[in-house]
């Protein structure tokens, strides 16, 4: 248990690498890393780095390993399963694809136009941007492994419960007709059977197209993390959204969807809120609104549904991720 501690702190939470950077700050800025700005300054460099390191060799892994997965494969995997088996398999899937939720709909487009029923596309819809194998380590790097697999769990229980209730609910028809009428051309086309050097290339090529996508995102959220937990005072957090509030896991919910980020750019905003004194299923919910609900992913999918599927399908989402906070809220101290 000892040695698992060690690892844990060393090469999750890279205690090393706080160390380092507090010792660049006070040797190398001469400043006070108890101070406001130099508390900052080492909250931003040291989450920076942790983040973009742990998520560049978090994708490259996790890239390999869907190399033996490419999108006809899985269709023709998936499409030998039907009802709430499939509709598992659909949210499991989202969890090792690292994704945001923008990322994800040419997929969803791709899967309902191979014939994948509607729910399991929609699982996966859900899972992708939500959960996946990175976002699991990252939590665990920040609120511990305990709360990590929770967060894991009832994601993968949203996607599966909401993505089962679209499927029953026969909304095939407010589908736009041109995502069943476009036929991919490869559908039928053999495996490709890739070397060794061709996974480790794709897995590479992987890892740097999401982080040139992500890093912006990954700096204004460590930023603004970095703001809240030395500049923000607590008093004035609590005020809004603290745990006596009944109605901070709703705000926190509605404040997450105009914005853009996937949940490595959220994670820090979290950490920092918590760390102020806001629930963990506030924070949470909060981080769950940006990556499930983003405004600019609503934008696109509503070119490929009709209003009233993505109505049901941000109604569902949004109850989900309140329910999900409140419990959070209600029993967060068994993870901690």
């Amino acid at each position: 248990m000892a040695l698992l501690g060690w690892l844990n702190d060393q090469l999750l939470k890279m205690e090393w690498l706080s160390n380092l950077v507090a010792q660049l700050v006070e040797h190398v800025f001469r400043l006070d890393i108890g101070s406001r700005l130099g508390g900052s300054i080492h909250f931003f460099i040291y989450d920076a780095i942790k983040i973009i390191v742990l998520l560049s060799a978090l994708v490259f892994g996790i890239s390999y390993i869907q190399s033996f997965f490419p999108p006809e494969r899985t269709k023709k995997i998936l499409g030998r399963f039907n009802g709430i088996t499939a509709n598992i398999l659909g949210a499991l899937l989202g969890t090792v694809t690292p994704f945001c939720s923008c990322s994800s709909i040419p997929l969803f487009i791709g899967f309902t136009n191979a014939g994948l029923p509607l729910g399991v596309t929609f699982s996966f819809l859900i899972s992708s941007p939500l959960v996946d194998l990175a976002s699991l380590i990252l939590l665990a790097s920040i609120f511990g492994w305990a709360t990590a697999i929770a967060y894991v769990i009832v994601g993968i229980v949203l996607a599966v419960v909401a993505g089962t209730a679209i499927g029953n609910s026969k909304l095939e028809k407010y589908v736009e007709p041109f995502v069943f009428s476009t036929i991919s051309s490869s559908a039928d086309a053999d495996e490709q059977t890739l070397s060794t050097r061709d996974r480790l290339m794709y897995s590479r090529d992987q890892a740097v197209g999401i982080l040139s996508n992500v890093w912006v995102y990954v700096l204004v959220g460590v930023g603004i993390g970095a703001a809240i937990h030395n500049w923000i005072p607590e008093t004035w957090i609590s005020a809004v959204l603290g745990q006596d509030k009944w109605y901070s896991v709703l705000l926190a919910t509605i404040v997450g969807v105009p914005m853009y980020a996937d949940i490595f750019g959220t994670l820090p905003i979290a950490e920092a809120l918590v760390a102020k004194g806001v629930g963990l299923g506030t924070a949470l919910s909060f981080m769950m609104g940006v990556t499930a609900l983003s405004l600019p992913s609503i934008i696109m999918l509503k070119r490929v549904v009709k209003p009233r599927l993505l109505g049901t399908f941000i109604g569902m989402v949004t109850a989900g991720i309140v329910i999900i906070g409140y419990a959070f809220n209600a029993f967060g101290h068994l993870f901690v």
